[in-house]
């Protein structure tokens, strides 16, 4: 089992834009093989810092969603809303 973050920087005024696209995001790594959950989370004293916690089977999992062109896809529409490019983090047990 591993834990992936991803930690984002949604740019001002861009948040209602971020919130839809992400909901389109949640909906397709449903069916990610491998995915088994996920949260995601604003930060208490910057809320355009976000994180998405998610939690893999195996880093082979992730590692093929993370290149899937589904991913690719649905993940285009966030990183328009970006002040950065994403950070992720991999945690293992």
């Amino acid at each position: 089992m591993i834990k992936v973050i991803i930690e984002r920087e949604i740019d001002s005024g861009m948040e209602t834009t971020y919130e839809d696209a992400i909901k389109n995001t949640l909906r397709a790594i449903l069916e990610a093989p491998g995915y088994t959950s996920g949260a995601t989370y604003k930060d208490a004293e910057n809320p355009n810092r976000r994180f998405i916690i998610t939690n893999w089977q195996s880093l082979e999992d992730w590692q093929i969603w993370a290149r899937s062109q589904q991913r690719s896809d649905v993940v285009a529409a966030v990183r328009a809303t970006l002040r950065q490019p994403e950070k992720v983090t991999i945690l293992t047990a």
